[in-house]
């Protein structure tokens, strides 16, 4: 079967995988979302993974507490290793291999992060989860996807989300919001959609790294991207 793209940056969010939950992990919800990445992996697809931590801490927690900002982004980094620790077990329990990079140090938990390795690693077919964002205070979970993106030569980053692309407005507050079937990193900069912070779009327009925003929750969507389907919102 013909694919598109051969190697990917998938990006999800930690509250993607708390479910129906209001707080940490569902297994139901992990289970799911590895039975996508082995579908990805059957196909031949290589897939490096960049998940975030809001399941587990949020900055907006400890705000007026007196935790200053730049340790409320190092205890957001540790709770995207917790993640990427869970996804990790998931993964192999279903017959892969997979490793944790992290951009923090943590001796006996996780590894660092060395570009040419983890291409290896990619190629020889291990799912590689990326952690602590880029291991600096002030960049997003979505700024790590695509400095990770493109770091690896993934050939497009896949940004999941809990609506089916970007759209003119949140189509959970207005109806008549309508999808962009595609923009130019240009446009979403300019028109300050949020669907990911600014700083990843730069960085991705910077370097000509594609990037298609998807509902994560739509059965296949990730495949039939990875084959070449118009699934979401391509920026590119």
């Amino acid at each position: 079967m013909a694919l598109k793209y051969k190697r990917i940056l998938l990006k999800f969010s930690g509250e993607a995988l708390m479910g129906s939950g209001d707080f940490g992990l569902c297994a139901e919800t992990l289970k799911s979302v590895v039975a996508e990445v082995k579908s990805l992996r059957d196909l031949g697809v290589e897939v490096g993974i960049v998940v975030g931590g809001g399941n587990i801490f949020r900055g907006a927690q400890i705000q007026g507490s007196g935790i200053q900002r730049t340790t409320g982004d190092h205890m957001g980094m540790m709770a995207t290793v917790i993640n990427a620790l869970a996804l990790r077990d998931v993964i192999e329990s279903q017959g892969m291999r997979s490793q944790v990079l992290s951009a923090m140090s943590i001796e006996g938990v996780s590894t660092g992060f060395n570009a040419n390795q983890v291409k290896k690693n990619l190629a020889d077919g291990d799912v590689v989860v990326f952690a602590a964002g880029t291991g600096s205070p002030f960049f997003t979970t979505d700024t790590a996807a695509a400095l990770r993106g493109i770091e690896i030569d993934a050939e497009i980053v896949l940004k999941a989300t809990k609506v089916d692309g970007i759209y003119t407005a949140d189509p959970k507050k207005d109806p008549s919001a309508t999808r962009y079937a595609s923009l130019s990193y240009d446009e979403v900069i300019q028109k300050n959609l949020q669907v990911m912070d600014q700083t990843a779009f730069v960085l991705c327009r910077d370097h000509q790294m594609p990037i298609r925003v998807f509902d994560m929750f739509k059965e296949n969507a990730v495949i039939r991207i990875v084959q070449g389907d118009d699934e979401g919102t391509l920026v590119s």
